[in-house]
């Protein structure tokens, strides 16, 4: 099954691949490795801002990491003409806004690690950080960046 039909088999729509805020690109390739800049939480309403362990719990910390996932997918998309040229989800680096006391860093990033195997499967595990940061820019909750090995 191509990667189009099980995003859509999961009812899973990507967005526009975002424009690099900075003086960066948003993804470059290295051989069969392709590095995608990280890309930070968006929904309908904008930037997901917030800080966890302070004015945002686990759950929403994870839906934003879902939805850094769904823009890394965007990227990787935009950069291949095509996501079935993924072999392989390398490594995950997610950085989460939180207070010094809070841990759940992990369960935070698993919002996007779960995304990356419901769509890839099993091709879609990984090795992987999650580091606390005191801020991220923009004020946003969750920041992921991606390596993806390229068939």
């Amino acid at each position: 099954m191509s990667i189009d039909a099980r995003l859509s088999e999961l009812n899973i729509t990507l967005p526009a691949a975002p424009a690099p805020a900075a003086n960066y690109v948003p993804a470059v390739q290295s051989g069969n490795l392709l590095f995608v800049s990280g890309q930070i939480p968006a929904g309908p309403e904008g930037l997901i801002r917030g800080r966890l362990g302070a004015d945002m719990d686990v759950a929403a910390g994870a839906q934003a990491a879902r939805a850094c996932g769904l823009a890394l997918l965007a990227q990787a998309r935009a950069a291949l003409g095509s996501l079935d040229r993924i072999a392989r989800v390398v490594k995950l680096t997610g950085f989460v806004a939180s207070t010094p006391d809070f841990t759940d860093q992990p369960e935070v990033v698993n919002g996007c690690s779960d995304l990356m195997v419901e769509v890839f499967g099993d091709r879609g595990r990984h090795a992987r950080a999650a580091v606390s940061a005191p801020a991220l820019p923009r004020g946003v909750a969750v920041e992921v960046e991606a390596v993806f090995e390229i068939a």
